[in-house]
């Protein structure tokens, strides 16, 4: 593995893990420990289409600007396309890293994964 970033998002998720006991912080670990072509892509509608107004969408992986968004969301991936930050944006939604939403101490209750 050769991306930096990457690895430093998965030891501060496992970290995280470790620290807290919370399992969804080892699960986002695990899904971005993967090799790049069997790691997660998610399009804005299959986002839109599950998540509330509000919600906080966690994706292991990468979001693609495929569909669009019609609420408001806090998206936090490892990676945007360019087409869906500026989608998100225009709904007044946020995107964010994976680290800077552990960062955000949002509770892993109220975090709704996609894969």
């Amino acid at each position: 593995m050769k991306n930096q970033t990457l690895k430093d998002t998965i030891q501060a998720l496992m970290k995280a893990s470790d620290e807290t006991g919370k399992a969804i912080w080892r699960a986002l670990a695990e899904e971005l420990d993967k090799p790049k072509r069997r790691r997660v892509a998610v399009n804005l509608s299959r986002i839109d289409r599950h998540a509330a107004e509000g919600e906080v969408v966690a994706v292991p992986g990468k979001v693609l600007a495929a569909g669009s968004l019609s609420k408001p969301l806090k998206v936090a991936a490892f990676q945007f396309s360019e087409g869906a930050l500026e989608k998100i944006s225009l709904v007044k939604g946020e995107a964010m890293t994976l680290m800077e939403l552990l960062e955000a101490g949002v509770e892993p209750n109220k975090i709704r994964v996609m894969k």
